[in-house]
């Protein structure tokens, strides 16, 4: 599909990518972009820059009142990006991994489905599509990341499924494979890992939809792991394994 144009919606639109995709959207054409977040006042910094082309929404991904008050608002979406997430360090060690993994998986995982069955129709109706920012820890677990990586696992799991059974409806479904970006979420990350800026990943993520990307590999470590997985995943999944014993 085109960005110029489009309407779109981007979930944790306040910070990092979400934020870099919201403002490429916008100089890329887009007509209009729901910039959604918990406390839209986060939102209020954007808004002064692009005005009424961007609408602040309040929105937490894991209330369904309010997912279906947004499917609502913006009943004009042709364009939904699901980049919403939440990361909690942890090791198999920590009494409250439990806890933690679920709160990754209704962020997630759940949060993104919400999305997802909420909009169908609404995208359904003009060819729209959807944008999954995933992980490369989704297609193959980073050790030091176990619960984060199986809620990314779960949702790649479900960007397949959407893709297959929307397609019938012209909906595309396009999964976003991301290796460390510099954002918050990755602050703590061992110091080995070169982070891409937030600014290039949303391009790259604009690009891919614009030029048809089913799966889309937005920075060069991005590129690199993807050729890896689709050569061998056994051997992607030791070198995820080997990086446990790397010294920060």
């Amino acid at each position: 599909m085109r960005i110029e144009g489009s309407v779109a919606l981007v979930t944790g639109a306040n910070r990092g990518i979400g934020r870099a995709i919201t403002e490429a959207l916008l100089e890329r054409g887009s007509t209009k972009v729901y910039a959604a977040a918990r406390d839209p006042k986060t939102l209020e910094t954007l808004r002064e820059r692009h005005g009424s082309r961007l609408v602040p929404v309040r929105l937490d991904v894991t209330d369904a009142e309010q997912v279906a008050e947004a499917a609502h608002l913006a009943a004009d979406v042709d364009l939904l990006v699901n980049n919403a997430g939440v990361f909690e360090p942890t090791d198999l060690t920590d009494e409250a991994i439990v806890d933690v993994a679920r709160r990754e998986m209704e962020v997630n995982y759940f949060g993104v489905l919400r999305m997802v069955r909420s909009f169908a129709d609404t995208l359904a109706r003009g060819g729209g599509a959807i944008v999954n920012v995933v992980s490369a820890a989704g297609l193959s677990n980073v050790p030091i990341q176990p619960t984060y990586s199986a809620s990314k696992a779960a949702q790649h799991s479900l960007t397949q499924a959407a893709r297959a059974l929307l397609a019938a409806r012209a909906v595309a479904v396009h999964g976003v494979y991301s290796g460390p970006v510099d954002t918050d979420m990755t602050k703590d990350l061992p110091t080995q890992f070169e982070k891409a800026s937030a600014g290039d990943v949303a391009k790259a993520i604009l690009d891919g939809v614009e030029s048809g990307e089913e799966d889309i590999f937005p920075d060069p470590f991005a590129a690199a792991f993807g050729a890896q997985f689709h050569s061998s995943p056994k051997n992607v999944e030791r070198q995820m394994a080997a990086m446990v014993a790397i010294p920060a």
